[in-house]
């Protein structure tokens, strides 16, 4: 395969990945598992778009450099209660030059990046009691991530030039001023413009190795009551369960402008019942 204009040729990539990991008891109620991974690749394969179009040509980078950490730490049943949470962090760091894609659309000279997978703290807690094997249970599920890098916004600049739909998608606003559908925000006058679903670096601050624009933090909240066994009968149970995802109804961004997924919001609040048999 060549890249552009059929002059470069891409090379195949070669990786080196290594992991470690531990588990450990602490007394008898508690479990913790540990993980570090880390990815090193030459000719790193990536792909490049046409614009916003979905026509995409094959590239490679210099070198990628992914490593992160991963923890798990769990109680068992004490007292009807159980409870785990498990916590990570992933660099995920790429090193031009590009080559390949077309030149009018390659940084080729990019320098060290930060792609969209690359988040500085996640977790989820999930806590759960049931006092009765089969009886009434309820759960709340805890989730918390930093934000994970949107480099469609690095700066102010590059935000006015979005389409009002854009802008809409992560709340940019110039003071008490929202952009809509169709009525883009393309300069502010009073220096205050900002948005609620990202965070854009400060002027002169952005960095795309240490400072990269990301989703904004959020944190979402699931929860759930039910009875594995409403009826007590012995060879027949009847279960019943109702679930609530996003509990609080939190207005958040997965994704912003990702080169293939595009964007995706957090799903809204949404409300399961289920009523079973089980025999």
């Amino acid at each position: 395969m060549f890249g552009a204009f059929g002059s470069t040729p891409l090379s195949p990539g070669t990786r080196n990945q290594y992991n470690v990991g531990l588990q450990q008891g602490i007394g008898k109620k508690i479990v913790v598992d540990a993980g570090y991974f880390w990815k090193y690749t030459h000719n790193a394969f990536d792909f490049d778009t046409l614009f916003n179009t979905p026509i995409a040509f094959p590239i490679e980078w210099r070198k990628s450099k992914i490593d992160g950490v991963s923890a798990r730490v769990t109680l068992t049943d004490t007292h009807g209660f159980t409870a785990y949470t498990i916590l990570g962090h992933t660099r995920a760091r790429f090193f031009g030059p590009e080559i390949g894609g077309l030149l009018f659309n390659s940084p080729l000279d990019t320098s060290v990046f930060r792609i969209d997978h690359d988040q500085a703290f996640e977790q989820t807690t999930n806590i759960r009691y049931q006092k009765r094997k089969n009886g009434p249970w309820a759960s709340l599920t805890w989730r918390f991530d930093s934000g994970e890098v949107a480099g469609a916004v690095p700066t102010l600049a590059a935000t006015y030039a979005l389409t009002g739909d854009q802008q809409a998608s992560i709340g940019f606003h110039c003071g008490s001023t929202f952009a809509e559908v169709g009525f883009p925000i393309t300069s502010c006058p009073g220096g205050n413009a900002s948005a609620t679903l990202v965070n854009i670096p400060a002027p002169g601050t952005e960095n795309d190795d240490h400072n990269p624009p990301r989703v904004a933090p959020r944190n979402l909240f699931d929860a759930g009551i039910g009875d594995d066994d409403v009826f007590h009968t012995e060879r027949v149970r009847y279960r019943v369960q109702l679930t609530v995802v996003n509990l609080t109804n939190k207005e958040a961004l997965y994704n912003f402008l990702s080169t293939f997924s595009g964007t995706h919001f957090v799903s809204p609040r949404g409300i399961t019942a289920e009523v079973g048999m089980i025999w």
